[in-house]
């Protein structure tokens, strides 16, 4: 990975991540000042505390991909501490399916005349899940990686013995 890309992606990660800081602390401002009354027409503290979690999720995917960013710059993705920050990105895109399903459930009610909304957002959700599952085979490629570097380092070795 050149360094430019790192740089492009670092920043693009860091503005991500202080946008969701911001929304995330403007909501918990909100439900606590109460400066935002409900009208009724739309359930906002149950969507405000959905998205401060869905927001947190997303944090944890960006800390994670930036974790993976250092070690793939490094050039030390290809172990078994990459696994972790992989498996904090799918617990993360789960959370986010999650997420968007109780959001799906918030909004159904007001979806009566039109319930195809409800059954868009519902495959929204398992698009999402989808998303997990691709990144949960782009780790079982790294098992393979991680597995076949150790199996050359080995073979490695016993050669500088034998020479």
């Amino acid at each position: 990975m050149s360094k430019w890309t790192v740089h492009a992606l670092r920043a693009v990660l860091a503005v991500v991540l202080a946008g969701t800081v911001f929304v995330q602390v403007s909501m918990v401002w909100a439900l606590v000042s109460g400066n935002d009354p409900e009208d009724g027409s739309l359930p906002l503290t149950p969507l405000r505390l959905i998205m401060i979690v869905g927001m947190l999720a997303a944090q944890v995917a960006l800390v994670s991909v930036w974790r993976l960013v250092t070690m793939v710059r490094r050039g030390t993705v290809f172990s078994h501490a990459a696994f972790r920050y992989v498996d904090a990105v799918i617990g993360s895109i789960v959370a986010a399916a999650l997420v968007w399903f109780a959001v799906t459930a918030v909004n159904a009610p007001g979806q009566r005349e039109d319930p195809g909304v409800t059954v868009i957002m519902a495959g929204v959700g398992v698009a999402i899940l989808g998303v997990a599952l691709i990144v949960l085979v782009l780790r079982m490629l790294l098992v393979q990686a991680v597995a076949r570097d150790g199996e050359a380092s080995r073979m490695r070795a016993e050669l500088d013995e034998v020479i």
